[in-house]
């Protein structure tokens, strides 16, 4: 049987080996034993039990366990609100009862309480305390991405730009959502499924929030039914401005061509000099 490894700042799987009036002590691994404080034990809990618990570490610096659920995990980026600052740093809501350290000296800008920040959860060498630095950049993977065009991934959305809006690609690095493809509300600290649109030369990542061919689909049914309130008609063809699509749908000229393309293919509309024409079952 391995050896127990305990994992401070993550989710752990713990027996618990003794009671005491104040809370139970868990098998430690590395730490020899860890209290589980009295507040934070389920009823019915006996020697012998496993349980759930987060470790961290203590005003103190000690080992602890505790059943709260923190918002994100060590080695997580996260989008938290600060509490309080003072001459240390800034002090974060993760959802424990001690809330976490930013330091000065790893703030982006000086963080201001009541303002919630994307930042990085991490141990530091030094004290071995979890804190936390809104310097996401050095955080994020160094390796050549390798994802494929279209393919899924998980999204922190942490920017805004002149261009749109910078997320964070599966916990590990960084792309750009452009203006053009957005057609739904998104804000700083969401959480969303995204694609993968391209890698660029210079490795930097353009995404996509929906899969290419979803928003051709949708688009399409939204065509025919805005054609059928139109007479049949429109003024929007494969060479329409951006500019001009974008008064009567919520898409880029990309997908909106890919789409009149798909309705032209099945034979539901014609594309004439003037716009596109819906093609009723006489016809």
């Amino acid at each position: 049987m391995s050896e127990l490894h305990v994992k401070i700042g993550h989710w752990n799987k713990l027996k618990v080996i003794r009671e005491k009036d104040f809370g139970v002590f868990l098998e430690g691994g590395q730490y020899v034993d860890i209290l589980l404080p009295k507040r934070y034990v389920p009823e019915n809990t006996e020697i012998g039990d496993e349980l759930d618990v987060f470790i961290y570490l203590d005003s103190n610096d000690d080992v602890i366990a505790t059943t709260e659920k923190p918002y994100a995990q060590m080695g997580e980026f996260a989008y938290l609100k600060a509490k309080d600052v003072n001459r240390i740093g800034a002090f974060l809501d993760w959802g424990l009862s001690k809330d976490l350290l930013v330091p000065f000296c790893e703030q982006k800008q000086r963080m201001q309480a009541g303002h919630a920040y994307i930042v990085y959860i991490y141990q530091e060498n030094r004290e071995w305390r979890i804190v936390a630095s809104s310097k996401i950049d050095k955080f994020l993977s160094n390796k050549p991405p390798r994802y494929k065009k279209g393919q899924e991934v998980d999204l922190l959305i942490c920017e805004k730009t002149d261009i749109g809006f910078m997320a964070i690609i599966n916990g590990l690095h960084q792309g750009v959502i452009f203006k053009n493809d957005i057609h739904q509300p998104i804000r700083t600290g969401m959480k969303i499924t995204g694609y993968i649109k391209r890698i660029r030369p210079d490795q930097k990542i353009d995404l996509y929030l929906q899969r290419p061919e979803t928003q051709r689909d949708d688009l399409g049914d939204q065509i025919i039914a805005k054609l059928e309130q139109n007479d049949g008609f429109l003024p929007l063809h494969d060479k329409s401005e951006p500019e001009l699509i974008k008064q009567y749908f919520p898409a880029s000229k990309r997908v909106f061509k890919m789409a009149i393309g798909g309705l032209y293919k099945d034979r539901k509309i014609t594309i004439e000099s003037d716009g596109i024409r819906l093609i009723t079952e006489s016809e």
